[in-house]
């Protein structure tokens, strides 16, 4: 056992070889972010080392877990069974303990293996360290690592496909991985059939729903992993279309295409100038997929505005505005990948921020609503053929300056986020700067992404609802059924009037004093707001009129009202001991007289009574 140092990831490597547990732990000594704190040969002594690891490091201690991450090699004498058998046995055991598994060769069966196992990474051993330890820091976050994995069976399908020549019956290997895949399909298919039955009752509570709906999410990367993993040489051959990239996330397959528009490409009215970054990891990419990934299966779950904040969005059918926000991941996507092959040196990214969402901004436009797609303005068949129709787009795009000025510019941390993934600039969090694959650092790109593809769409929206809030054709094609009406428009329009007039006097200089950015991000069930800790000093000083007033007025209060709450509790509480110790003490006393007098009289009526009596 090696001894601890305090650091971000405590990791447990698994490994029969000692000479490579050695390597790695050399290897491992320069990230002081991550800790190699336990060591086990074979599956007996891994489960005891567990066993003592966690007695004497209980799971209370400071609020942390002990163990942040297993990497299990699957190369354990004598077979791999044993190793799949202990990667199930750790998962029943440590449920919450995340397994990164590595091997010499990957075989895809073996890997399905692991995956059905519960593995949720795989690295080859030969693996750059970088790229290893980015592995190891996204697999501890919770997120998904098969890129290697995938890669290394599409190899090995190619090189079959290209090598041996077809035949008729599937070979043993081949049978293997088709019953592999169809029983694990069926046994898929069935759950998520569950599920959405369970779904179904209209009494299911709101804790029920978040947990059967992250456990259908579960199910469906599964099923998609299988698919990919398990797909035999002599299936794929048979498909007419090629396969698509492995290292590709679901943002790369295509959009369910409205009969409205044709998609088309975007204009190149403003291309972004060359740029040239350094060079970077498989494995950063391999980041970046991940975070749009999540974000795409998120927008999968609901795109309903949970918050008090009305969104240019909200206007939008359900259907068509989870379309318009997966094809703002789509661009942006397309951004960054040209971004990786411009010339452009960090100090330049801040003064091309502008230009680079406008840039996302008018290929979403373009894509939404088609670039030739023109608009026919009249409310009826007859009103149509009298007035010419307009080119949409174009009309559009002429509201950038607008665009800009409201929304875009105003898209917090934008630079942060592309240096984050161009460059691997640590991200800065809670003043506290975390490198790339850290789990504080994908929680809040994560949120950045979200909160600026929201915001993206809202900026195509604005042009329209500005333009051709009342058209007839707009209404019919894009609008929910709720807001057809001219009134409801009216009063969208109205509320979105408002809320801009409220942020800019109210809600962001009060942001800007409090040092935070509001971010609207993808719940469990639709949109929901939130916020983050930055310095705003800059702002702070450059704010003028209402705006400083504003901040005068909440520094005004922050000063008095802890004084004026005390100067009240001290006249209240003199107030209380003059009731009740002076005036009611006196009060008392005088009650307790008039008793006694009561009581004295009482007492002489009866003595003149009695003696009379005896007379």
């Amino acid at each position: 056992m090696i001894s601890q140092s305090p650091a971000t990831l405590n990791v447990m490597l698994i490994d029969s070889d000692s000479q490579f547990r050695q390597e790695l732990a050399d290897r491992l000594a320069p990230y002081s972010d991550v800790q190699l704190v336990l060591e086990a040969d074979s599956d007996r002594a891994a489960l005891r080392g567990l066993q003592q690891w966690f007695d004497q490091h209980p799971t209370e201690t400071m609020g942390k877990i002990p163990l942040d991450l297993i990497i299990l090699s699957l190369d354990l004498p004598p077979d791999t069974a044993i190793a799949i058998a202990l990667c199930r046995d750790l998962r029943r055991q440590y449920p919450n303990l995340p397994i990164l598994t590595i091997s010499t060769v990957a075989d895809p069966v073996l890997l399905s293996a692991a995956f059905q196992a519960g593995a949720l990474g795989y690295c080859r051993k030969d693996t750059v360290i970088a790229d290893l330890v980015l592995a190891m820091r996204q697999v501890a976050a919770g997120y998904p690592f098969w890129v290697q994995g995938m890669e290394s069976v599409a190899q090995a399908f190619a090189s079959a496909t290209t090598s041996q020549p077809m035949v008729d019956a599937p070979s043993l290997l081949g049978r293997v991985r088709r019953n592999l895949r169809q029983s694990g399909l069926a046994q898929i298919d069935a759950a998520i059939a569950q599920i959405n039955a369970q779904l179904a009752d209209p009494n299911l509570t709101l804790l029920d729903q978040l947990f059967l709906t992250g456990r259908r999410r579960e199910l469906r990367a599964s099923r998609w992993l299988i698919k990919r993993l398990l797909t035999t040489s002599e299936e794929r051959s048979g498909f007419s279309s090629a396969v698509p990239p492995v290292a590709s996330s679901p943002l790369t397959s295509p959009l369910p295409v409205s009969p409205l528009p044709p998609r088309v490409a975007p204009p190149a009215e403003a291309p972004i100038e060359p740029i040239v970054l350094q060079p970077e990891s498989t494995a950063l990419r391999n980041i970046q997929a991940s975070l749009f990934d999540t974000t795409f299966a998120k927008l999968q779950l609901g795109v309903r505005n949970l918050t008090d904040v009305p969104l240019e969005i909200d206007i939008l059918r359900e259907d068509r505005k989870r379309e318009l926000l997966t094809l703002v991941l789509r661009k942006l996507e397309e951004v960054l990948a040209e971004l990786r092959f411009s010339q452009m040196e960090f100090t330049q990214l801040a003064n091309k921020q502008s230009l680079i969402l406008e840039d996302v901004w008018r290929a979403t436009t373009t894509d939404f609503f088609g670039r030739y797609y023109t608009l026919p303005l009249g409310d009826s068949p007859s009103d149509r053929l009298m007035q010419p129709p307009v080119e949409m787009v174009s009309v559009l795009l002429q509201d950038s300056d607008v665009v800009q000025a409201e929304i875009l510019s105003k898209i917090p941390m934008v630079t942060d986020f592309l240096a984050h993934l161009l460059f691997q600039v640590p991200l800065m969090v809670d003043e506290t700067t975390y490198a790339v694959g850290t789990v504080e650092a994908m929680t809040r790109m994560e949120a950045l992404l979200q909160n600026l593809i929201i915001q993206v769409g809202n900026a195509v929206i604005q042009p329209l609802l500005n333009r051709f809030g009342n058209v007839v054709a707009v209404k019919q094609n894009f609008y929910d059924r709720r807001l057809l009406s001219t009134r409801e428009i009216e009063r969208f329009r109205n509320n979105l009037s408002w809320k801009y007039r409220i942020n800019r006097y109210f809600k962001e200089p009060t942001a800007i004093f409090e040092s935070r950015y509001n971010l609207f991000v993808f719940g469990e069930l639709g949109i929901v707001k939130t916020s983050v800790y930055s310095p705003r000093n800059q702002e702070l000083d450059e704010l003028s009129g209402v705006g400083l007033a504003v901040t005068l007025a909440l520094e005004a209060r922050d000063a008095i009202a802890p004084r004026l709450r005390s100067a009240i509790s001290f006249v209240g509480s003199g107030v209380v001991y003059i009731l009740t110790e002076v005036i009611g003490r006196g009060i008392g006393l005088i009650g307790r007289g008039i008793i006694k007098g009561v009581g004295n009289v009482v007492q002489d009526t009866k003595f003149s009574r009695n003696t009379q009596r005896w007379r």
